[in-house]
């Protein structure tokens, strides 16, 4: 089992900048790739970001591309996610996930979930 615990969101300013963290406990961290992911009212769960075990390899969504980073810090089981030129359709719960497979961006190949953080972002 993985646990996963999300912070950092907020509300912000159009154009602002926000940095999300997930601590991971359980097993060990460093196996898994990671993703971000969100939801937005009425909408369904989109993909947001992915990052490999090692760090070195990260997949964005589109929409995303250019403004938010991926990272993670094995030593202190957390991933991030640093958000910048955030935009009023940024609003969402932003979700990190562990699989135990692969890095994607398909949120069904996810086997742990945390229970989010609330991004508002305001025109």
């Amino acid at each position: 089992q993985v646990q996963l615990a999300e912070s950092g969101g907020g509300l912000v300013q159009a154009g602002g900048s926000l940095r999300l963290s997930c601590e991971a406990s359980g097993r060990t961290f460093r196996d898994f790739p990671m993703g971000w992911f969100r939801q937005a009212p009425g909408k369904e769960r989109e993909s947001v970001a992915a990052i490999n075990w090692g760090g070195g390899i990260t997949k964005y969504a589109d929409s995303v591309k250019g403004r938010f980073t991926i990272s993670r810090d094995n030593a202190k089981n957390t991933v991030y996610l640093q958000m910048n030129s955030l935009k009023p359709e940024d609003t969402a719960v932003y979700y990190c996930a562990a699989n135990r497979w692969t890095l994607t961006l398909d949120a069904s190949r996810y086997d742990y979930w945390g229970h989010g953080t609330q991004v508002a972002v305001s025109s």
